[in-house]
């Protein structure tokens, strides 16, 4: 399972980074943009420059994800762009589906390897590194 972890974050590493470089520096034709409501959003992501962010929340994370370094955080920026990726394939251009599907395999795989970092992020409630009493004391010392 560990070599297989390892695999998908190096090939979702080397997808965002050639994808988000190509947002940024456009070295891949682009097609026309399809028809309808989704051609508007996309002429509307590229002409206000949005593709630039998007680029640059695709590159770096993905060059972490290679490395091997700050893992968790690149998978955190990741998921939220996958999600983008889902949700406009499902709503807007159905063509993206199947590789967004197959980005949410790979973040589930690479995500296995950190999963005991990841997980405490969904806790409802978290435990202060501070006692209250001492927190408390502290800012009424200064206060007085």
């Amino acid at each position: 399972m560990k070599v297989i972890c390892m695999i998908a974050r190096y090939l979702m590493g080397a997808i965002f980074v050639f994808f988000g470089a190509n947002h940024l520096f456009a070295f891949l034709p682009t097609p026309p943009p399809p028809h309808g409501v989704a051609g508007q959003y996309m002429s509307a992501m590229m002409a206000s420059g949005y593709f630039y962010v998007v680029g640059i929340c695709e590159v770096v994370p993905g060059l972490l994800l290679l490395t091997g370094r700050f893992v968790p955080l690149a998978l955190l920026v990741l998921g939220a762009v996958i999600f983008n990726i889902e949700v406009t394939g499902v709503l807007l251009a159905h063509a993206a589906l199947p590789m967004g599907t197959f980005l949410v395999l790979l973040w589930i795989l690479a995500a296995y390897r950190v999963r005991t970092v990841l997980l405490p992020l969904l806790k409802a409630r978290v435990e202060s590194s501070f006692p209250r009493e001492a927190a408390n004391s502290e800012v009424g010392e200064r206060l007085a």
